[in-house]
């Protein structure tokens, strides 16, 4: 699966889900862009009131932290769903194409896992918040306003891993076939 440039080694090898990818990752793309324009904005409008008053808005730090929380678990659904999530490529790029299959199969199917028992337990943390009538440190808001984001990407992430394991699945079922009959 590598290919070979004309004046070197071989280039890594490309990941077949990557290429396929559902083209319904613009909610992702969109909501990255906006919690990164909106990061700027914040920190943009800081430092310009720090600069001329000597102040700065105390709410700014803690909404920068919530939209950075945000930023991550929404790329990290986005780099799943185009199979670009972290794994050692020894392992996962090595060996047969069967292998290579059944590894990013399992890889899915483990962070669909992970993700879903995320989203369960953090339900309950968002619950207890609500419940214990927390607030945030520095706004004094809600806390529930924040965690509640928490499960709901998570089960974002997990939807997402859940279509990369059955795209898997569909393009090794070809292949599959094509083994057997040689």
């Amino acid at each position: 699966m590598s290919t070979s440039t004309p004046d070197g080694p071989p280039a890594a090898p490309t990941a077949p889900a990557a290429a396929d990818a559902p083209r319904s990752l613009r909610l992702e793309d969109w909501l990255i862009v906006l919690t990164m324009a909106a990061l700027a904005l914040i920190t943009f409008v800081n430092v310009v009131v720090r600069y001329f008053t000597d102040a700065s808005f105390a709410w700014t730090e803690e909404i920068s932290v919530f939209l950075m929380i945000v930023l991550a678990l929404v790329g990290g659904s986005a780099a799943v769903a185009r199979q670009l999530h972290i794994r050692i490529e020894f392992y996962a790029d090595g060996g047969s194409e069967r292998r290579r299959q059944v590894l990013a199969q399992f890889g899915a199917l483990m962070v669909a896992l992970l993700f879903g028992l995320i989203t369960v337990l953090s339900v309950r943390v968002v619950w207890d918040d609500y419940r214990f009538e927390e607030t945030s440190p520095g706004i004094g808001v809600p806390q529930w306003w924040y965690s509640v984001w928490l499960p709901v990407l998570c089960a974002l992430t997990t939807a997402r891993a859940l279509q990369l394991w059955a795209r898997l699945r569909r393009t090794a079922a070809p292949s599959a076939a094509t083994e057997a009959r040689t």
